[in-house]
């Protein structure tokens, strides 16, 4: 049995923590799983969308794996690309969170490496590192105030509650929430409504909103014009304009 299961459904790629019983924690099997199979899909042309969920609807991840960790796996658990080889990694496809169940720590950090999410209905968002005398290390205090209302955000650091799946779409941290059942199917769907898109500007789109979002605006105008430059002159561009003319469906081939 993997540590990550993996799926593909025409250009959509379906990345699954597979320990449930753990409540799909992360030990170093899948830190080297998700590593190799992010690695492998961000060279891979044929999948242009990528959705990481996890195993059963209980959790979508605890976080850290603490056996793990006390068993002197704590090394593997992190790796060039961060926690669960996703929080630190720079991934140059979309990448949607289907989340199944509670993301909380090391969960929750992981769902907020992700562009897009898909919340189940029950599923309870938190970072409670500082109940354990910790804080949030892989990336959530950096990445909460950029995505919800700073007060919120530090409401989450600093009392180490949940807030529900209501609350988080109210606040802007995920996209959507839908029961439970069909969490999955809901994410894949939004998937295939991005990959129906020209995979350049679809990557392309992404690259210029998060690399801009620090930048100065004089500096931000620069790589807009630059990506749009690149676009602009590419075979989509023509396949889309040639597509749009003689009324069909574009053709795309990421080029």
């Amino acid at each position: 049995m993997s540590a990550v299961e993996r799926e593909r459904r025409g250009r959509v790629e379906i990345l699954t923590i597979n320990r449930p019983e753990a409540r799909n924690a992360i030990n170093g099997d899948v830190t080297a799983a998700m590593g190799a199979a992010l690695d492998e899909l961000a060279e891979d042309d044929g999948c242009w969308v990528v959705v990481l969920t996890g195993s059963g609807d209980k959790s979508f991840s605890a976080g850290m794996d603490l056996k793990a960790f006390a068993s002197g796996q704590g090394a593997g658990i992190i790796d060039a690309n961060g926690f669960a080889s996703v929080t630190r990694r720079s991934f140059p496809k979309p990448l949607i969170a289907a989340v199944n169940g509670p993301a909380l720590a090391g969960g929750c950090e992981i769902m907020l490496s992700c562009d897009l999410v898909v919340a189940a209905d029950h599923a309870i968002f938190g970072v409670p590192e500082v109940k354990r005398g910790l804080i949030a290390g892989a990336g959530g205090l950096l990445r909460l105030p950029r995505r919800i209302p700073r007060a919120v955000a530090l409401e989450l650091a600093l009392t180490g509650e949940p807030i529900d799946a209501a609350r988080a779409l109210a606040v802007g941290l995920v996209n959507r929430v839908v029961p439970g059942a069909t969490v999955l199917e809901e994410a894949v769907s939004l998937a295939e409504q991005i990959a129906a898109n020209a995979p350049l500007a679809v990557r392309y789109s992404k690259r210029v909103m998060l690399e801009s979002a620090d930048l100065a605006e004089k500096d931000a105008w620069g790589l807009n014009d630059s990506t749009f430059s690149d676009i602009f002159t590419s075979a989509d561009a023509m396949e889309g304009a040639v597509a749009f003319a003689e009324k069909r469906a574009p053709n795309w081939q990421g080029k």
